[in-house]
């Protein structure tokens, strides 16, 4: 079969969202393209967003791969499916430009995977996969329709339109997934270096992972049925993919895990690479002398979750940190005196005082180290704190959420230009599948 994976070209006005505008490696259409080859489909990847396809151009290329089964995500890529648009506007205007073009439509991200049902009616198409997609896919194009039914992780709705969903949702084995391949092309036009700030960007950047998920299940995350039980990839597999973007030319790499831990023996590995990198990790489960060897291993730039500044809001956030936020606070400025951008990030939970944050950013900020303006905590479905309020995601859950927070928060984060929208105005007016 051919299968066209398809990144919608994402755009931002309006929305609630947190994460970079930038384009990144669409890293679950990667590896859905090699496992569906080794299964002797061909598979080509369409990255609306990074070649800036506008409707047009998307369906042209469309029509030309003539695909029997077309695959959407719902997030701009693996990064941000833990604080994804709200929205589906991007993924409803890509589908609607490629119309009868698609062949079967499959729908990935954590839309689907934590309201399938309301993802399915919104997006038009046939089906969903819950969880984590890459191995769901090849056996879902490899099963009849009229034997969906023996799937697991997959939803769609019947010919009364109800929800027709297999419990579960998928977890990849991470020791199965190859080292991905990307097209030159690809790695040439990614200019853009994620979250790097100590110096402006030479070459092309990169992202991938060395892990999948995080031990601790903190409140705001969304992890609850995607990217959840930590998991490792093979010490060689990273290193093969890593070697093969150096080669193709990329001069830093964003590790995209949940929780960067430390690893001795990957960071021996970077060492020896001529390569810089970023990752995001938790500062309280660093020592310093592991702090000293993430900077010799070539790290420039660290995202650190503080997200409170007592005991009692990061225990209200599930964090289990056992360290003092002076202890925090030393082990930041001691990871500045090695990596040269240093970010620690807030969250507005309404327990830290306007009066302490302010110190602890001015503390921070001589030391080098920067701290964001808290930013209010979005309760995303999939998320325990949405869980807490509402219960288990229903197909309301995305418009509940937003409109909690449009309701209750008056000052919106540094990174947010304008009032965002109500879910209701950002999916407006937008053309059902088929129309143009």
């Amino acid at each position: 079969m051919k299968v066209a994976l398809v990144n919608p070209r994402w755009a931002f006005e309006g929305s609630i969202y947190f994460g970079c505008h930038e384009p990144h490696l669409p890293l679950e259409l990667g590896y859905t393209r090699a496992l569906l080859e080794r299964a002797g489909h061909e598979a080509v990847i369409v990255d609306a967003h990074a070649e800036g396809l506008e409707s047009q151009a998307l369906r042209a290329r469309i029509e030309a791969i003539a695909p029997d089964a077309t695959v959407v995500t719902t997030a701009p890529s693996y990064l941000f499916w833990r604080c994804a648009p709200p929205e589906l506007r991007a993924p409803m205007e890509a589908l609607a430009a490629m119309g009868d073009a698609t062949g079967m439509t499959i729908a990935v991200g954590p839309h689907p995977s934590t309201t399938p049902g309301a993802t399915l009616r919104k997006l038009g198409v046939d089906v969903v996969v819950l969880g984590e997609c890459e191995e769901v896919i090849p056996r879902l194009l490899a099963t009849a329709r009229a034997r969906w039914g023996e799937l697991a992780a997959i939803a769609w709705l019947d010919d009364r339109s109800e929800l027709q969903r297999r419990p579960g949702s998928s977890a990849a084995d991470l020791g199965a997934l190859p080292a991905l391949r990307w097209d030159d092309a690809a790695v040439t036009r990614h200019a853009h270096h994620h979250h790097r700030f100590e110096r402006p960007a030479e070459g092309p950047g990169a992202e991938l992972e060395a892990s999948r998920g995080c031990p601790f299940h903190c409140t705001f995350c969304a992890k609850d049925e995607f990217r959840d039980d930590y998991r490792k990839r093979p010490l060689p597999v990273v290193l093969a993919e890593l070697d093969a973007l150096i080669a193709q030319g990329a001069r830093y790499v964003y590790f995209i895990d949940e929780i960067f831990i430390a690893d001795p023996a990957l960071l021996d590995a970077l060492t020896t690479r001529d390569v810089l990198f970023g990752v995001q990790l938790r500062i309280d489960q660093w020592s310093e002398a592991m702090l000293d060897r993430l900077g010799r291993a070539g790290c420039v730039s660290i995202e650190a979750g503080v997200e409170s500044l007592t005991p009692e809001g990061r225990s209200l956030l599930q964090k289990r940190c056992k360290r003092s936020t002076g202890e925090l606070v030393a082990r930041l400025v001691h990871a500045r005196r090695r990596v040269p951008f240093v970010q620690a990030n807030l969250l507005a939970i309404g327990v830290d005082e306007p009066a302490a944050i302010a110190a602890f950013r001015d503390e921070l900020a001589a030391a080098g180290v920067w701290a964001n303006d808290p930013v209010p905590l979005f309760p995303y479905p999939g998320s325990p704190e949405y869980t807490a309020r509402w219960g288990k995601p229903d197909d309301d859950a995305w418009e509940r959420a937003l409109a909690s927070y449009l309701g209750h928060v008056d000052r919106f984060s540094d990174i947010q230009e304008n009032r965002p929208l109500p879910l209701s105005e950002l999916e407006r007016r937008l053309p059902h599948r088929g129309e143009t």
